[in-house]
């Protein structure tokens, strides 16, 4: 009963991931600034690690599982590095953003290999190396809520603020998702409950706040 309440929730959370790529690209084919594809970007790998873990739930296929903590770790870092570089770049600027995303590029694809089969990079997995994981994960939100939140004090308004507010409620999902890493047992019973609905929460915020500003809006 749990596994397909957890499916149901992975294929709305893909859903609504996917819809905010197609709102979130708007920006960057607007406007052709590098900086904004880390929005996209970040929200379709969080949608990929929905996807794989729906198929490792319905499969109980192990690697798809580990693929799905890795993107969605990668999703998260996506969008910290937009957050990074939000503001207009400079010719320096724009090289740097160019590295750094090809960089983020090349350690998802070696994170992907290694976590799978560390072996074939002659090198031994750490223990518990999903825990690491999460801590990145939540180290990337805690500081786009940081940003979010500053800028929305800088320039108070109503709307704004409901986008830190969104990465707030992804970042309880993300807390609980690390108290499961930690305590499987406990994150069933309360953990795993409460990410989920904070999770669909604060991406149904994302879904509103982009469909008003980049829909509805001239």
């Amino acid at each position: 009963m749990i596994d397909i309440i957890q499916l149901i929730v992975e294929i709305v959370s893909a859903v609504l991931s996917f819809i905010l790529v197609w709102f979130m690209y708007k920006p960057y084919g607007l406007t052709r600034e590098e900086r904004y594809l880390g929005l996209p970007l970040g929200f379709a790998f969080l949608g990929i690690s929905e996807v794989f873990l729906g198929f490792g739930i319905l499969e109980t296929f192990e690697e798809a599982r580990v693929l799905s903590l890795i993107t969605r770790t990668f999703a998260y870092v996506f969008l910290a590095a937009t957050y990074l570089f939000q503001n207009k770049l400079t010719k320096s600027n724009r090289i740097i953003w160019s590295v750094t995303f090809s960089l983020i590029i090349i350690a998802l694809a070696a994170f992907s290999l290694f976590m799978i089969d560390g072996s074939i990079v002659g090198l031994e997995l750490p223990a518990n190396p999903s825990f690491y994981f999460r801590v990145l994960a939540l180290i990337c939100i805690t500081y786009i809520c940081l940003v979010t939140l500053r800028k929305h004090i800088r320039v108070p308004d109503k709307d704004t603020l409901w986008i830190p507010f969104g990465f707030i409620l992804l970042g309880i999902s993300q807390y609980s998702s690390l108290i499961w890493a930690t305590d499987a047992n406990y994150a069933y019973g309360v953990a795993f409950t409460g990410g989920w609905i904070a999770r669909i929460a604060g991406l149904c915020i994302f879904f509103v706040v982009s469909y008003l500003t980049l829909y509805k809006r001239n």
